[in-house]
């Protein structure tokens, strides 16, 4: 495993679509691993793929219950709203209210290339719905209704 640097907001690569992953080799095993020790490093919630300088549909979660991992994650299923306080590791020092589903269902494949469910309510189904708008080149501030943070 090894640290990656993550990308912050204006490079253009945050704003890029991420290719699905065709073939679950060394190389995305390698990517998960680095991003989970980054995203430790970095006391952060989540990490997607761009995040790290690479366009593959790849996401990392841990929201305090262990490590999730997904590849090509892809929503099926919303349900109710809410708002609250949202950051990312990309754009550090700011904070901004964002509206996002209450409770999501999100279909994708694990390190073994099986299909898995993963549903969440609340941080976790914020969590997912931040990363996966990474992996479309969509960040948090383009969705904020009110922003605060060091000027």
């Amino acid at each position: 495993m090894a640290l990656r640097n993550i990308r912050k907001y204006g490079d253009e690569i945050l704003r890029k679509k991420s290719r699905k992953v065709d073939n679950i080799n060394d190389r995305i095993t390698t990517l998960l691993s680095d991003m989970e020790e980054t995203l430790y490093n970095a006391n952060g919630v989540g990490l997607a793929a761009p995040q790290v300088g690479v366009l593959k549909r790849v996401i990392v979660i841990d929201i305090g219950e262990g490590i999730i991992k997904l590849i090509n994650p892809e929503i099926i299923e919303t349900e109710g709203s809410y708002i609250d306080e949202e950051g990312c590791l990309s754009i550090p020092g700011k904070q901004g209210k964002v509206e996002r589903p209450y409770k999501v269902k999100v279909k994708a494949l694990n390190e073994k290339g099986e299909e898995i469910i993963v549903e969440g309510e609340e941080l976790l189904a914020r969590a997912l719905c931040h990363e996966i708008d990474h992996l479309d080149g969509i960040l948090y501030i383009d969705k904020v209704t009110d922003q605060r943070g060091e000027d």
